[in-house]
C-alpha cells in the first residue's frame, strides 16, 4: 500500500466520521425536539397529547440509536486519525532512511 493511499484512506474515513456525527447529532436534536413539543401541549389537546406520547415512546429507540451512532462516529474519527498519524510516521521513517 502506498503512503499516499494511506493518507487518502485516513482522510476519507475522517470525512465519513464527520458526516455520520452530523447526522447523529441532527437525529438527536429531532428526537428531543419532538419530546419538548409534546410536553408543551395544552389540556384541551388531550387526543393529540396521547398521540404524541405514543410517538415519543416509539422514538426512544431512535434516540438511543442516534447516541450509539454518535459514539461510533467518534471511534471512526479516532481510528482515521491514527491511520493518518501512522502514514505520516512511515513517511518520516522512509525519509530518514533514504537521507
Amino acid at each position: 500500500m502506498e503512503i499516499q493511499s494511506a493518507f487518502n484512506a485516513g482522510v476519507q474515513g475522517f470525512q465519513q466520521a464527520k458526516e455520520n456525527a452530523n447526522q447523529a447529532a441532527a437525529d438527536i436534536v429531532a428526537s428531543t425536539t419532538i419530546e419538548s413539543e409534546s410536553n408543551q401541549t395544552t389540556s384541551t389537546e388531550v387526543t393529540s397529547e396521547v398521540t404524541s406520547q405514543v410517538a415519543t415512546k416509539t422514538d426512544a429507540p431512535e434516540l438511543n440509536q442516534a447516541i450509539v451512532d454518535l459514539k461510533v462516529a467518534e471511534y471512526q474519527a479516532k481510528s482515521s486519525a491514527e491511520v493518518i498519524k501512522t502514514a505520516d510516521e512511515t513517511l518520516g521513517t522512509l525519509l530518514d532512511v533514504t537521507a
